[in-house]
């Protein structure tokens, strides 16, 4: 079987796991083609990332001109189901929340796609969230292209089920994979109960970097770091909040904000007001190898979200021994459990996420490296990126081959 993977994004910072998913099924033995809308090069430092850019076809690299060309192409060689795609993309660009002008764009971009994937041979496509790049791929079925099946994250899908068309999507799909027990029960949601039996849970993957580390002991420095790109869901602003508590209250602390984002400037605003230039750093973007270093320099992991699917940088800092401070939200509980590996806090209570913190960094390092140890072991048993692999390559392997 030949497969395709298709993202909106790819290589992308935040989005190593879909590499490591991608390797899984490759140390398993199949072949996989990737196939992007774009990738944001300019922020690549990861040198996996890198050599990934190399391997991928991006849908947008030869511009607009390339768009058309693959429009006019499809249309004529296959009048009746470019008509037919360009009906359902009317029909969905009408009922969406992001308008005709972007369907129709995604029916090119389909088009592109659905050449590239015919050149190919690709039996199967599959797809990392489900938005746009889930319509593409949509569109691309609709053309006559492979079956598709996609995965889910959340939160966005499930903030914008009805303008993102995600019913139709399940119903059209191979398989539904979601990331989290709480991401399956969402999906049930929205779909006839005749569909549930497609959705499969397949968990993300940490890299053996950090699953076979060295383990490296706690360091009794008044550390925490966080890893994520600064924006609004990620809470950084009330972690900064939550710092400023502790400082007030005396208690030594130092804060790494690893990564950057839309709301740098404003992070930045905030430790200035709160007098924390002494106690919080901000990295920029990091390397894995970079991200790993600052997690064993930490004495816990922290990351206040609002709204998530389940980080794949919580997997990994429990890989490496690290007590993780989160929240209540989304797919988070199934792997932190509080107390034996970390702490939860309510979304959005800046209180609990200061005790918390202070919890962390108050306790005896003895008392950290036990529950670093029951992290890890959850991490090991769960969220294997080969295993996980192999639960995927499982449902390919169920699915019919087009002759």
């Amino acid at each position: 079987m030949n497969i395709a993977y298709f993202v909106n994004q790819y290589p992308k910072v935040s989005h190593s796991f879909i590499r490591r998913e991608i390797m899984g099924l490759e140390a398993a033995g199949y072949a996989v083609q990737r196939f992007a809308l774009r990738s944001p090069t300019d922020q690549l430092v990861d040198p996996d990332d890198i050599a990934e850019l190399e391997k991928t076809r991006l849908v947008l690299g030869n511009g607009i001109l390339g768009l058309m060309i693959a429009f006019v192409m499809v249309a004529i060689a296959r009048p009746v189901q470019w008509w037919k795609a360009l009906l359902m993309s009317i029909s969905l660009g009408l009922s969406s929340d992001s308008g005709l002008l972007k369907h129709l764009i995604a029916l090119a971009e389909a088009c592109v796609l659905f050449r590239w994937l015919q050149q190919d041979n690709i039996d199967h496509l599959h797809v990392h969230f489900g938005t746009n790049s889930t319509t593409v791929a949509f569109l691309c079925r609709q053309l006559g292209g492979p079956p598709y099946s996609f995965t889910v994250h959340g939160p966005e899908e499930f903030d914008r089920v009805n303008g993102i068309a995600l019913t139709e999507k399940i119903n059209q799909a191979a398989f539904v994979v979601a990331i989290s027990s709480f991401g399956r029960s969402q999906l049930y949601r929205w779909c006839a109960y005749s569909q549930w039996s497609k959705i499969h849970i397949v968990r993300c993957g940490v890299d053996e970097q950090f699953l076979q580390a060295t383990p490296v002991s706690i360091p009794d420095t008044p550390t925490l770091v966080c890893v994520g790109r600064l924006c609004e869901q990620k809470g950084q602003l009330l972690l900064l909040e939550a710092a400023h508590q502790l400082v007030q209250k005396q208690i030594p602390l130092n804060l790494v904000l690893v990564g950057d984002g839309e709301l740098r400037s404003a992070v930045e605003s905030r430790i200035e007001a709160y007098g924390l230039q002494e106690q919080v750093t901000i990295t920029g973007w990091a390397s894995g190898a970079e991200v790993q270093r600052y997690l064993n320099e930490a004495r816990a992991f922290v990351l206040p979200s609002f709204a998530e699917g389940l980080p794949v940088v919580i997997m990994e800092a429990l890989a490496l021994g690290r007590p993780v401070i989160s929240t209540y939200v989304a797919g988070i509980p199934e792997l932190v459990a509080p107390g034996e590996c970390g702490w939860l806090a309510i979304a959005g209570s800046v209180d609990e996420l200061a005790q918390a913190m202070e919890a962390a960094l108050t306790k005896p390092v003895g008392t950290l490296e036990a529950m670093g140890q029951v992290g890890a072991e959850r991490v090991r048993s769960r969220h294997n990126a080969q295993t996980e692999a192999k639960v995927l390559a499982k449902l390919f392997q169920s699915q019919p081959v087009q002759a």
